[in-house]
């Protein structure tokens, strides 16, 4: 005999089994150990966001000019001596004003002749105190490269300051003795530095 579908009695879960069925049935948690291989980088992210807006609100753009300078150079015991007279031109960036030296000694005060003292001293600012006489020394230097049409060629200048020497005395002084301000020619364009002694 056949029997349906319908007619067939049914069976009965017991209740440990619907348990085990219902817990199964649920879908597990993993445990942080068990994720997968799935990392999370979003905190990572954040943290990396705030830095980099940090630096960027801190940061200050500044636009520079460069001027080529060389550094101080050690004697050598294997230099030649020039075979044309050279001007050898050192300034000396002093709290009272400039002292100039040439091959041929220290400059005297005028910018005339050899001799002791300040070629440039400091003359009174408009503000009460004194300031550096930038345009006494580019007409001084100016003076010093016409005094032989050998000196023509030469475009060495060597910068020394006293370490108390304000930075823009030292950037002043060069832009005083690089270019002649009434024709435009280069002076001494090749700027050097040395140490003072």
């Amino acid at each position: 005999m056949a029997m349906n579908a319908q007619s067939q009695p049914s069976e009965k879960l017991s209740a440990a089994q619907r348990s085990k069925i219902r817990r199964l049935s649920q879908p597990r948690e993993l445990a942080p150990d068990e994720e997968g291989g799935e990392l999370n980088i979003v905190p990572f992210l954040d943290i990396i966001t705030n830095v980099l807006m940090f630096v960027l609100a801190t940061v200050a753009v500044t636009f520079t000019a460069t001027i080529d300078t060389f550094p101080p150079k050690a004697g050598g015991a294997g230099a030649r001596p020039p075979t044309t007279p050279t001007l050898g031109l050192t300034v000396l960036i002093v709290p009272e004003g400039f002292s100039v030296k040439a091959r041929g000694g220290n400059v005297a005060p005028g910018c005339n002749d050899t001799g002791p003292g300040l070629a440039v001293g400091k003359i009174n600012s408009p503000n009460g105190g004194q300031d550096y006489d930038y345009t006494t020394l580019n007409q001084c230097v100016k003076k010093l490269k016409n005094l032989s049409p050998d000196f023509q060629d030469e475009t060495s200048v060597t910068i020394t300051a006293n370490p108390n020497i304000p930075y823009q005395a030292v950037i002043s002084t060069m832009d005083a003795i690089r270019r002649d301000p009434d024709n435009g020619k280069d002076l001494f364009p090749d700027v050097q530095f040395g140490l003072a002694r």
